[in-house]
């Protein structure tokens, strides 16, 4: 297997150019092709203390978080996340800051000499996995922070062995790779359990699947609604309450039930957080389309990467008080939905939800990506829970649109997948 690949001259765009075609399948699960990969970049005990997080949906919300936290307590932090939004440099971050390019392209050489002397080929997120593992290793962070991108057990991801596991919710999602059923996709995502290590568990019901795997590892379970509980008190202030401690927090920016679970952790981990190190955090972490709100050409805009039903239901659960305080308000403002969803994503599920929606318009568009719902199909699901939508070739159609027909006191809703948000602000209509 020769190296007809760039260098350490080419761009950051060659390389994920590069890395996007060297293996026949973008995802690939498995870890047999990754391993000796790994082993042979030396990488396989960082000397850190690392957190893993899976789950369904607020991985990102929770990792950020733990990320921050960690970083208020003055440790080096290693944040790894996916996909990314804008640009590949979002997925690796050092205490909070995007790595450079130049970082990223030194440690993707290192990958692609390893890959070669192994004589073996790697998925495009493999490879970026291992890269950023690398970049943690090499600048020397105390903590690591790892979103896992699919599933668990076979996930890249789960090449490290945490020192804490988290795992958000289980929804369904993914079906062709992890089963069509919360307790088998529980299975996968326990998978990033070790022995006597601690898993803080998000949801106050947990698939009949994960006990036995569990107590095979002799783990401590923190479950939320039995081990720990939260409570809004006010619009600036909320409550955190555990069997060890109870804390009067600032409201973040984020969802608090993901907040909740994040201080779950840091507090369960044997790193030295106190609640000065919280408090300092959670005004400053925001996340870029996790119910994110911004003011743009004089409107109301939201966004959220919610792609699923589980997701979907969170999206709804925040959006309506928020849109019941703007209508209070605004009497007048009509709710316009931009939308575009992955082909492999359940539509008819995530629609079903939508469609609750006070949506006055809904615009859509086929995504800028090889998994995109084509725009005829688009056009079938929509007629079926909506009247007054409008599909068009892309999202930039979509957006444009969107702006022409709304008005000052309106409100933009954009969400559907993580490339349905970047197709819209990359649209060139949303400054």
């Amino acid at each position: 297997m020769q190296n007809s690949g760039p260098t350490l001259q080419s761009s950051l765009m060659d390389w994920l150019n590069y890395m996007h075609n060297i293996h026949v399948s973008a995802i690939d699960m498995g870890l047999e092709r990754v391993f000796p990969v790994f082993q042979n970049l030396g990488i396989d005990k960082p000397n850190a203390y690392v957190f893993t997080v899976a789950g369904t949906n607020g991985k990102g919300s929770t990792t950020a978080t733990i990320a921050s936290i960690c970083e208020k307590a003055g440790y080096k932090v290693g944040l790894y996340q996916s996909p990314h939004l804008l640009v590949f440099n979002e997925r690796v971050k050092i205490n909070q800051d995007m790595v450079s390019d130049a970082l990223l392209i030194q440690a993707f050489a290192k990958v692609e000499k390893a890959r070669i002397e192994c004589g073996l080929t790697l998925s495009f997120f493999e490879m970026t996995t291992l890269a950023s593992f690398c970049i943690f290793a090499e600048q020397h962070c105390d903590v690591w922070v790892l979103e896992v991108g699919l599933g668990g057990c076979l996930d890249v991801v789960n090449v490290i062995d945490p020192n804490l596991a988290v795992i958000t919710n289980i929804g369904i999602d993914h079906v062709d790779w992890l089963g069509d059923t919360r307790e088998k996709i529980g299975v996968e995502k326990a998978g990033i359990l070790r022995n006597d290590i601690t898993l803080v568990y998000g949801e106050s019901d947990m698939p009949n699947t994960i006990p036995p795997i569990i107590a095979e590892h002799h783990a401590k379970l923190l479950q939320f609604g039995t081990d720990y509980f939260y409570q809004q008190k006010s619009e600036s202030q909320w409550q955190y309450s555990s069997a060890g401690v109870t804390l009067g927090l600032p409201l973040p920016n984020l969802s608090l039930h993901n907040t909740a679970t994040a201080i779950t952790a840091v507090l369960a981990s044997q790193l030295d957080i106190d609640v000065s190190h919280i408090c300092q955090a959670l005004p400053n972490i925001h996340l870029a389309g996790r119910f994110d709100k911004r003011q743009i050409l004089g409107r109301q805009w939201v966004f959220d990467v919610a792609h699923n039903e589980h997701g979907i239901n969170f999206l709804l659960s925040q959006f309506l008080p928020f849109w019941q305080n703007y209508q209070q308000k605004q009497a007048d403002a009509k709710l316009y939905l931009i939308f575009s969803i992955l082909a492999d994503k359940d539509i008819d599920k995530v629609l079903a939800k939508l469609v609750t929606l006070p949506i006055h318009k809904l615009f859509s568009g086929e995504i800028d990506f090889f998994r995109a719902t084509p725009k005829a199909d688009l056009q079938r699901q929509l007629a079926n829970y909506f009247d007054n939508f409008i599909v068009y070739d892309n999202l930039a159609q979509a957006t444009e649109q969107a702006i022409a027909e709304s008005k000052p006191q309106d409100v933009l809703l954009v969400c559907g997948s993580f490339h349905t948000i970047s197709d819209v602000l990359q649209s060139g209509f949303v400054k």
